[in-house]
């Protein structure tokens, strides 16, 4: 297995044409297309991982998979992880995953000025105190619209047949129905909110597989979200179990998906590192360079026309902590840029 990933230089041959920034500077928050951006990564100004939010409040709901029609709950064997079929290099083969509950915290920001039917980002992996951090400082600054933020914690273990795989590597639309009706009227009642229903003021965000999950979300249920934030996105071959229909797994939506689909209503703001994951497993199907899939998801995302932001971070690994603390708030800026109450 490959265990260091390469570092690859984006002017190298095949790699998307971009616009070189200078070290130290962030794409503009209202042009689409390519950037490059680094080696040099500073801490964004709006970035405060540790001080006071002032400008809102943090509450916390606990799911329990026993509550959960739609995941009762799946892990994956520890120690174990799967053996490729010998027929097909593109299926993984897992005959170590079983029935497991799991409980879940649910983390949301509220920002003070909160009113009915506002609007609403969720997030992966959570809780995610960065995102919390850069929501509290563009609100109070005006820079985007004031909204609550949905930090989700998975339910568990990672990639082919653990409960997070399952949840955010599936192309379906289960997770987004998962959000919507067994986390959404529960941060409601929690938090005595009123979201918005509108999808142009609902956006999806993460990073690695809970960035894959965030456009899955988007894309199968575009009449709840328009706006997908990624960073380092699994836009590899992960799902499982394997699904004949969709054999790449996400690998499939710049393969074939979304060259062969009418564009979608979709904004899409989405960074991978230099030093991104390159064939981390046993699986040797040519659908594992996350550099390689995200410049192909820029350049779809560029021939469909689509409203998309794209930066590859030179002097940046698999989501990287310098690379989202340097540039988040100006993805959420880009993000935001078009909407309008």
């Amino acid at each position: 297995m490959e265990k260091t990933p390469p570092t690859r230089d984006p002017q190298a041959t095949g790699h998307v044409e971009a616009t070189m920034l200078v070290d130290g500077s962030i794409p503009p928050i209202d042009v689409d297309g390519n950037f490059v951006v680094g080696p040099t990564h500073n801490d964004a100004p709006e970035i405060s991982e540790e001080g006071p939010l002032l400008n809102g409040t943090i509450h916390e709901i606990l799911l329990e998979s026993s509550e959960s029609k739609i995941f009762p709950g799946i892990q994956r064997k520890k120690g174990t992880f799967g053996t490729p079929d010998p027929n097909n290099p593109a299926k993984l083969l897992v005959t170590t995953s079983y029935s497991a509950s799991y409980s879940r915290m649910v983390t949301v920001y509220v920002p003070n000025q909160c009113k009915p039917d506002t609007p609403f980002i969720v997030g992966a992996d959570g809780p995610d105190r960065m995102l919390f951090s850069a929501l509290d400082t563009l609100i109070a600054d005006g820079r985007i619209p004031s909204m609550v933020a949905i930090s989700v914690s998975n339910g568990g273990g990672d990639a082919q047949g653990s409960q997070r795989g399952l949840e955010y590597d599936t192309m379906s639309p289960l997770y987004a129905e998962f959000v919507e009706t067994e986390v959404l009227p529960r941060v409601e009642i929690s938090c005595g909110i009123r979201l918005t229903k509108n999808p142009e003021a609902r956006a999806a965000m993460g990073c690695s597989s809970g960035a894959s999950c965030a456009l899955i979300m988007a894309w199968y249920r575009n009449d709840l979200y328009q706006r997908v934030l990624s960073l380092s996105g699994t836009f590899i071959n992960q799902q499982w179990p394997h699904n004949p229909d969709i054999p790449g797994g996400a690998w499939e939506f710049h393969k074939s998906i979304i060259p062969c689909s009418q564009a979608k209503p979709l904004r899409i703001w989405l960074c991978v590192g230099d030093r991104d994951l390159y064939n981390p497993n046993i699986m040797r199907d040519n659908m594992h360079d996350w550099v390689l899939a995200n410049q192909r998801m820029a350049d779809v995302l560029s021939e469909k026309g689509y409203s998309y932001q794209f930066s590859f971070v030179r002097n940046a690994g698999h989501c990287d902590r310098a690379m989202k603390a340097q540039l988040l708030p100006q993805a959420l800026e880009y993000l935001w840029q078009d909407y309008r109450d």
